[in-house]
């Protein structure tokens, strides 16, 4: 049964998922015309809203480059093949492959979600190399899959803003502390469902008739003559390139700050500390500056999708919020919603704007005020509420491909190649998701 639902969704995201980049223009054209008839907007002030809110997301699309780029850099570094390798061996079958990958990458993206994105994707293709018969879009898809957690976790942007203080919301609802949302019954329960769930779900998607097999050879890192590295007669410019000094001073000034931090901070991971970390991990590990230019610059290809669809979502962002659109939304699920069904409904709601609004802190900017307005009216928790927006906001990342650029360029594949299977963990996780909400 599972697997003839799962033909079937590979079937009709092959056929009618278009690239990435058509994704976000066709999102662009129906957050426009929807902006005119649901809201009642004009076409200029939508243009309007759209161009003020293009560039938006520039520090953040610089971040994600950098999450794929440091990522990368460090997974090629031969200290580093060598330790994915080392665990991979002890892998010997392509069930093994996806229920190790799928709780690698759910563990990791429950520490920090740029964490998870990276390692997740970065495992799967060591896995890849070592593995006889795995289907390589099972592979990656599960080990995006893990993505699901993140906003459960440890990295938890709405979380981790409402226990802030001083926080936009502070005067409505306080500081509520990560005991009362990360750490509480309902949302542990959930998270060691997916724990569970997740894996068991990935592995019954296998299936031998339909599976993707990829061409080793792709992987294949052996020296060319074109890669061995010329040792006589260098210029001083190239012996400087070839000084592992240089390195080995910038990149203990990096690991110094990095110590520094942790010891401040405590074990906090956000994506700055997370970037820093893989980028002199990687400046130390390569060993050589010439190293360690040239696999930034293997690194820096597969990053055109973050590039250029980025500024397209932050448009999208400043039409749904300038327009009021992502309010309407959001009200039109409150107005039948009670006290026992509100975390549901705020759930499913972010789950919808999570389509057109793809950040977490962002998304809860736009949504807080009036959930949580609902919420003191219904007598719901706040806590809850905050929890059900935060689910909703990771729960459609598996079909939304914004999150899933940085391991699909990784990978190699397309986004089409993984949302099939990533649609039936999406619907699988929403009724565990939603029991936690409702009755724990």
């Amino acid at each position: 049964m599972l697997k003839r639902f799962t033909n079937l969704s590979n079937a009709v995201m092959q056929r009618y998922l278009p690239d990435p980049y058509l994704f976000v223009v066709i999102l662009t054209i129906v957050v426009f015309l929807m902006g005119i008839v649901v809201v009642g907007s004009t076409p200029v002030e939508m243009v309007e809203y759209w161009g003020d809110g293009f560039w938006d997301l520039l520090t953040f699309s610089m971040q994600m480059v950098l999450v794929l780029v440091t990522g990368y850099v460090l997974a090629s570094s031969p200290v580093f093949k060598k330790g994915l390798a080392f665990i991979a061996s002890f892998v010997k079958t392509p069930g093994q492959a996806i229920i190790v990958v799928t709780l690698v990458s759910l563990l990791a993206s429950w520490i920090n979600w740029g964490f998870g994105l990276v390692i997740g994707a970065l495992f799967a293709k060591e896995l890849a190399k070592v593995v006889d018969k795995v289907d390589y879009r099972l592979l990656i898809a599960s080990a995006y899959s893990g993505f699901l957690v993140w906003h459960g976790g440890l990295a938890g942007s709405v979380p981790l803003t409402i226990a802030t203080e001083g926080h936009f919301t502070s005067e409505m609802i306080g500081i509520i502390s990560t005991n009362e949302t990360i750490f509480s019954t309902f949302n542990l329960f959930i998270v060691l469902s997916l724990f569970i769930v997740i894996p068991i779900v990935n592995r019954f998607m296998m299936n031998s008739e339909t599976a993707v097999y990829v061409d080793k050879s792709l992987f294949d890192d052996s020296p060319t003559a074109a890669t061995v590295e010329k040792v006589e007669n260098r210029t001083p410019a190239e012996r400087v390139e070839n000084s592992w000094l240089l390195s080995m001073i910038i990149g203990l000034l990096g690991l110094w700050f990095i110590i520094k931090y942790f010891f401040a901070n405590g074990f906090s991971l956000n994506l700055n500390i997370v970037n820093f970390i893989f980028l002199f991990l990687g400046i130390l590990l390569h060993g050589t500056p010439r190293k360690y230019i040239d696999s930034v610059t293997d690194a820096v290809k597969g990053a055109s999708g973050i590039i250029i669809q980025f500024p397209f979502y932050a448009g999208i962002m400043g039409m749904m919020v300038s327009s009021g659109l992502a309010s309407k939304i959001s009200e039109w699920f409150v107005t039948f919603s009670n006290e026992f069904t509100f975390p549901f409904f705020a759930f499913i709601s972010a789950g919808i704007v999570n389509f057109f609004v793809p950040s977490g802190g962002g998304q809860w900017a736009v949504q807080a005020p009036i959930m949580l307005e609902a919420a003191k009216d219904l007598g719901v928790d706040y806590a809850k509420t905050a929890m059900a927006v935060a689910w909703g906001d990771a729960w459609t990342n598996m079909i939304q491909p914004f999150w899933a650029l940085p391991a699909l360029a990784i990978a190699g594949l397309k986004a089409k190649d993984i949302m099939g299977f990533c649609f039936i963990v999406m619907v699988i996780s929403g009724v565990f998701i939603t029991i936690g909400l409702l009755f724990m």
